[in-house]
């Protein structure tokens, strides 16, 4: 499990990169991106196949992002996280949020990859978990998991 420090050091990163928000605007990954927006955060989505998402202009690699962030919001698909984790450590960024674990053994050495050079990852969580005030369902998720101990310390 995630230690709670990890993931308010991570939500500290007040400029982030956003790596695989839908085209979609009804997806649960625009509607994150949304929020984060109101909350003061300066988004940079990375999609190889947008040319902007919410009216911010895209870039196509986390590479591409300038000035480089250290810190980057994953919204992949488990098929395509170990090689966007990998590009991560390569741009140089040290907090990784992984929004969508996957299987047990990818999300398993997806967090290796991490430890072995050093990346603070936060993985399987949903951000609106720990973000103040985000209401209902949120909370009420935050509150369930923390009666049954599987809410981050």
């Amino acid at each position: 499990m995630t230690a709670r420090k990890t993931i308010e050091d991570f939500l500290g990163s007040r400029r982030l990169a956003v790596v695989g928000v839908s085209r979609n605007p009804r997806d649960f990954t625009r509607t994150l991106f949304r929020e984060l927006q109101k909350r003061g955060y300066e988004l940079i989505p990375v999609h190889p196949q947008a040319a902007e998402i919410e009216a911010v202009p895209t870039v196509a690699h986390i590479q591409d992002v300038s000035p480089p962030v250290e810190a980057a919001l994953l919204l992949t698909t488990p098929s395509v996280t170990p090689e966007v984790i990998r590009e991560c450590q390569q741009a140089g960024v040290h907090r990784v949020w992984i929004y969508r674990a996957g299987t047990a053994a990818a999300a398993s050495s997806t967090t290796e990859f991490c430890a072995e050079h050093g990346m603070d990852v936060v993985s399987g969580e949903c951000p609106f978990m720990f973000l103040p005030d985000t209401g209902f369902p949120h909370n009420f998720h935050g509150f369930c998991r923390k009666l049954v101990g599987r809410y981050p310390q």
